[in-house]
């Protein structure tokens, strides 16, 4: 998957329906207001993205979930990059229960 599919699945995670439209990859209502691209997701580049995904992944969890392990332990080294495949590795696990 790339990066605009790495972040529709996250945005769907979060609730948000992908909507569809002639030659787009789709695009998310944020709000009421706000409209989003997929291809301008940033969850893959935003802590104050991605930090409500690490949220939800933490309520969703239990506590045997390796997944969540990985993103707890990936944290503390503060590295964008690998907290966000560790989300990816939490929702693809989590979508297949």
């Amino acid at each position: 998957m790339n990066t605009t599919e790495n972040n529709k699945l996250i945005a769907e995670f979060m609730g948000y329906e992908v909507l569809y439209r002639p030659y787009s990859n789709g695009f998310i209502e944020l709000s009421e207001t706000e409209i989003c691209d997929v291809g301008d997701l940033k969850y893959h580049s935003s802590w104050d993205w991605l930090m409500p995904v690490v949220s939800k992944c933490r309520e969703e969890s239990n506590e045997e979930d390796s997944h969540w392990e990985a993103i707890y332990y990936s944290l503390e080294g503060c590295d964008i990059n690998v907290t966000y495949h560790a989300v990816l590795g939490f929702i693809k696990q989590y979508n297949n229960q």
